[in-house]
């Protein structure tokens, strides 16, 4: 796996690159992806995160994060050998210290479930498709939290 982690400047003594990294090999653990992907991710602020979703879902508000799938069916031609690009994920470190907070857990618990929301809706997952899809999707990423010894404290 290949992670390209690039984080505002701002941030970099804040964010734990390592949590990001653990936290993306054990979602691909968990949902059997074994082959070569890569991924790009942004830790960034809230005016960023709104830009884009303005931009790209027409909705001119922050959120905590956003993914952008790599098109499978583009005719764009890679190298032999080269990692399957997922795609793009941007995360606003400001909404995770917030919903950290607000939840009553940890930072590190926030900044992970977001890149495990994250690198899932990268790979097909999608709470907003129905009831059972979001249930799908909320005990893969509390399984992963569970793995990264991150589980919701009761």
């Amino acid at each position: 796996m290949s992670i390209d982690v690039q984080i505002d400047d701002t941030l970099v003594e804040s964010v734990d690159v390592s949590l990001i990294e653990r936290t993306a090999t054990a979602v691909l653990t968990h949902v059997g992806v074994f082959e070569a992907v890569s991924i790009s991710l942004l830790i960034t602020n809230d005016a960023t995160l709104q830009a884009l979703n303005h931009d790209y879902r027409g909705i001119d508000a922050p959120t905590d994060v956003l993914s952008f799938a790599d098109d499978p069916n583009t005719s764009f031609v890679v190298a032999p050998n080269t990692p399957r690009y997922l795609g793009d994920i941007a995360i606003s470190y400001e909404r995770a210290q917030e919903q950290a907070a607000a939840y009553g857990h940890p930072l590190e618990r926030e900044l992970a479930y977001l890149v495990a929301h994250g690198i899932l809706h990268l790979l097909g997952y999608d709470h907003e498709r129905g009831p059972d899809d979001a249930t799908a999707m909320r005990a893969c990423e509390e399984a992963i939290m569970e793995t990264l010894g991150l589980a919701r404290q009761a």
